[in-house]
């Protein structure tokens, strides 16, 4: 009895370690963390831009990027934003301040706008690079195979030398 007993409390104690180990969940930080986070590692960066009534968005969460090496390559290659394009708090980024837009039924948050170039659809994905300049947006529910074969062009910086349609080609269909 007492042995079985210290192996449940040392599992219990494993738990937290095993799942950093694990990487269960992308490591998703706030745009007020973003600046602070760059100046300590400077990598690619990787926005989810969602809204709280978009179902493909929280289809997102639930199936891609729960998929173990969607998490992985993000948490390696990205610093990973999720962001609320109805976001009502203003913030300051890059030293601008960004403002809530009632507009229509909902409104925007102006960072979403200036991310997305406008173009507000939801989910939505954006790279930036080192220097927050824009790689690329990527719109609509992505299966994990194809966000996979997208992290790798972008977090393996093939888009410096290649198109999409040429890193397709020259890497077996990816």
């Amino acid at each position: 009895m007492k042995r079985s007993m210290l192996t449940f409390i040392l599992a219990l104690m494993l738990l937290p370690v095993l799942g950093v180990l694990g990487q269960e969940e992308i490591n998703w930080m706030d745009i007020t963390q973003l600046e602070a986070a760059m100046a300590n590692e400077s990598k690619p960066v990787f926005f989810d831009v969602y809204t709280d009534s978009c179902g493909w968005c929280k289809r997102m969460d639930k199936t891609t990027f729960k998929h173990p090496e969607v998490v992985a390559l993000i948490n390696e290659k990205f610093h990973p934003v999720k962001f609320n394009a109805e976001r009502k708090e203003s913030f300051k980024f890059q030293g601008y301040d960004f403002k809530f837009v009632k507009s229509g039924r909902r409104g925007y948050n102006e960072f979403a706008a200036a991310l997305l170039n406008k173009s507000m659809s939801y989910p939505s994905y954006v790279a930036l690079n080192e220097k927050f300049e824009r790689i690329t947006i990527i719109k609509g529910y992505q299966t994990s195979e194809e966000l996979l074969k997208i992290l790798d062009y972008l977090g393996n910086k093939h888009y410096i030398d290649q198109t999409w349609q040429e890193y397709k080609a020259t890497s077996g269909n990816k």
